[in-house]
């Protein structure tokens, strides 16, 4: 194990480990600045027992908890990680009062009259109203609760930003591979171009279903080839796109295919990584469609509400045998990881398989902040509907 993994792995008894490592590291810094305080020495002229300011310690510790970890689960991933600061600082107060009040009371509950020993016990011993034992209670539920959860937001926060660098760094290494690929795919893609508008003008007179194809065809390419490259694009385009698509597997399919599909207007504002969507309607084909001889069918409903886009993908299946190249195929786990680097806790992607039918849910929190291209080589159509 390296420290490194120590500190960055979310495997369950790493994350363990750190906890009680950091529990341990407080108590002990917090045990010994209690044991060396001077007031204590120049009052008593000797240094308390170690062993029973330990004890001690644990009393105020144990509470902190009530603090440090809403902070941590709750404050800094809801709020802080989304620039929501006013609403962190209301929240930590909250908190603040909440482990104060929760401090005080264990601390006036305690038995003391027990445990004698420790030197509270004579604070709260001493005082007779429940007032001042709950004032007193506050003051001592004040130390160090400030700094345990400063110092340990401060290591939530290196994890955080560490690991989005680590996933920008990584996202534009990808992006930088994908082009690669792209670069060496195009071979001489004016002459692809070329050719097929060749072919598509012979097509016409002899076979339009033929042209119609190519046509279909050459508009998807060029987009893969143009939008491709880009870190986003207009989610307008990308539907349409999406539903070239659907009309060249529909020509293909000829009448035998029972394909419905809706996707929602006037999204040009809004703009979404390009070629996430295609994968996933491919394997509505793929593993869907091609597979069955009877009644093939394909359902696809997509919407836009606030900032959230949201697509439903159903289609029939055969049997077992398609379901498991379903869930392992590359192209899901692309779409996945893309997720993963380009919108985290952003996304929910969920694919779950019935006895007959695939249902692929997917819902990305998308803006309209990026500023990109919405030109296209591809005309929008008058409608993205089809029943």
């Amino acid at each position: 194990m390296s420290i490194k993994e120590f500190i960055l792995s979310d495997k369950k008894w790493y994350r363990l480990g750190r906890h009680l490592f950091f529990w341990f590291l407080w108590g002990g810094y917090f045990t010994m600045t209690r044991y060396l305080n001077p007031v204590s020495y120049m009052n008593t002229g000797q240094f308390p027992n170690f062993w029973k300011t330990s004890v001690e310690t644990f009393f105020f510790l144990f509470p902190q908890m009530f603090l440090v970890y809403p902070a941590l689960y709750f404050i800094l991933p809801k709020f802080v990680f989304k620039q929501k600061y006013i609403l962190a600082l209301f929240w930590f107060i909250v908190f603040y009062f909440v482990a104060m009040t929760v401090n005080a009371l264990y601390l006036i509950y305690i038995p003391w009259a027990k445990i004698i020993w420790i030197p509270n016990a004579k604070l709260f011993l001493t005082t007779t109203t429940f007032t001042e034992k709950l004032f007193y209670a506050y003051l001592g539920s004040i130390l160090g609760s400030i700094t345990a959860v400063s110092i340990s937001s401060s290591f939530k926060m290196f994890k955080h930003y560490y690991l989005k660098t680590l996933r920008n760094q990584q996202l534009q290494q990808e992006n930088s591979q994908a082009q690669l690929r792209l670069l060496m795919a195009q071979v001489q893609p004016h002459f692809m171009f070329n050719t097929l508008n060749n072919i598509y003008s012979q097509a016409q007179e002899e076979s339009p279903r033929s042209a119609k194809m190519i046509l279909e065809l050459s508009h998807i390419l060029r987009y893969i080839l143009d939008e491709g490259k880009k870190v986003k694009v207009s989610l307008e385009n990308e539907l349409q796109m999406i539903v070239d698509y659907l009309n060249l597997e529909q020509i293909r399919y000829d009448n035998k295919l029972d394909l419905h599909y809706s996707f929602p207007n006037n999204v040009r504002d809004i703009t979404i990584a390009p070629l996430l969507l295609l994968p996933l309607v491919e394997n509505c084909f793929k593993h869907g469609a091609s597979k069955m001889i009877d009644h093939p069918w394909i359902n696809i409903k997509s919407e836009f509400h606030g900032h959230t886009f949201s697509i439903k993908l159903m289609n029939g299946k055969k049997n077992k045998e398609a379901s498991v190249r379903y869930r392992k195929g590359t192209g899901i786990e692309n779409v996945r990881r893309r997720l993963e680097l380009i919108y985290p806790n952003k996304h929910t992607l969920e694919i779950n398989e019935n006895l007959d039918v695939y249902i692929v849910n997917l819902q990305i929190e998308l803006d309209n902040k990026d500023s990109v291209n919405t030109n296209s080589v591809i005309e929008p159509q008058q409608t993205y509907e089809n029943t």
